[in-house]
C-alpha cells in the first residue's frame, strides 16, 4: 500500500553521475526554508566526479514543523514522513546496484539533524553521514537512546561554536552517541562562523567521497573526540 506523508509527492532532483554509472551516492537534504536546488550547489562546490547526488525536497520547504529539540509528537506527521522519504530514497539507490554503504546522507541545519537521526534510528554501515550545524533530534531532557551498530560509518559534525539554532551541547552529545553505536566521528567546532558552512567542512567532505571514487586520494583521518576549534 503506498504511503501518504506530506513529504511523498515532493520533487527529487538529481544532479552528477546517473546511479548506474556511479560510485557512491549522496543524498542532499536541504534546511528549513530551503530548496532541493539550493543543495545542488553544494554539490557542485564538492566537484567530485562518480558521485550520484540525490535532493529530495520538503514540502513547504520544511521536513518538520517545530525546533529539532520540541516534543517529538510536535514534529509529527511530517518528521516520520521526512525519515521515509530517505529509505524509500536508499530502496531507490539500492535497486540501482549501490548498498548503503555506498551512500553518504548529509544534511545542512535542519537536514543535517535528519541525516544523523535516520541513521541513528537505523543503524548500519552507511557509506557516511554528514551534519552541517545539525544534531540528533528530541527534546534537551528526553536521553538519546538508540540500539544498534553503525559498523565503523564516518561522521562529520561541523558546526559553530555560537550557532544560533544547534547548541554546542547537543553537537556533543551527538558525537557521544554515534560513537557509542560504533561511527568513526569527526567533530569540527568553528569559532564565531554562525549558522553557516564553510571551505574546511567541504574539504573533509571530499575526502570523504574520496574512499570510494577511483583517482580521488582520501587523506587518512582519525576520528577527531577534541571538538576542535578553528
Amino acid at each position: 500500500m503506498a504511503s501518504s506523508g506530506p513529504h511523498d509527492d515532493q520533487p527529487l532532483l538529481e544532479a552528477g553521475a546517473s546511479l548506474a554509472d556511479a560510485t557512491v551516492a549522496m543524498i542532499l537534504l536541504h534546511g528549513r526554508g530551503a530548496s532541493a536546488q539550493g543543495m545542488l550547489g553544494l554539490a557542485d562546490e564538492l566537484n567530485v566526479p562518480e558521485v550520484a547526488y540525490l535532493a529530495p525536497q520538503a514540502a513547504r520547504r520544511s521536513w518538520y514543523p517545530q525546533s529539532f529539540m520540541a516534543p517529538t509528537e510536535q514534529n509529527e506527521p511530517e518528521l516520520s514522513s521526512a525519515l521515509q522519504r530517505i529509505s524509500d530514497l536508499l530502496d531507490q539507490i539500492q535497486e540501482a546496484g549501490l548498498g548503503p554503504d555506498r551512500v553518504v546522507l548529509l544534511g545542512f541545519s535542519q537536514g543535517g539533524c535528519l541525516a544523523t537521526e535516520y541513521a541513528a534510528r537505523h543503524p548500519q554501515r552507511y557509506g557516511g553521514v554528514v551534519a552541517l550545524s545539525g544534531g540528533l533530534i528530541g527534546p534537551e531532557e528526553a536521553p538519546l537512546t538508540y540500539e544498534g551498530s553503525l559498523d565503523g560509518t564516518p561522521v562529520l559534525l561541523g558546526c559553530s561554536d555560537q550557532d544560533p539554532y544547534i547548541p554546542l551541547e547537543r553537537v556533543q552529545d551527538t558525537a557521544d552517541v554515534l560513537e557509542e553505536m560504533g561511527a568513526r566521528v569527526t567533530t569540527r567546532i568553528y569559532e564565531g562562523m554562525g549558522h553557516t558552512t564553510n571551505e574546511d567542512e567541504l574539504r573533509h567532505i571530499q575526502r570523504l567521497l574520496g574512499r570510494y571514487v577511483d583517482g580521488v586520494s582520501p587523506e587518512a583521518e582519525e576520528p577527531d573526540k577534541d571538538f576542535d576549534t578553528d
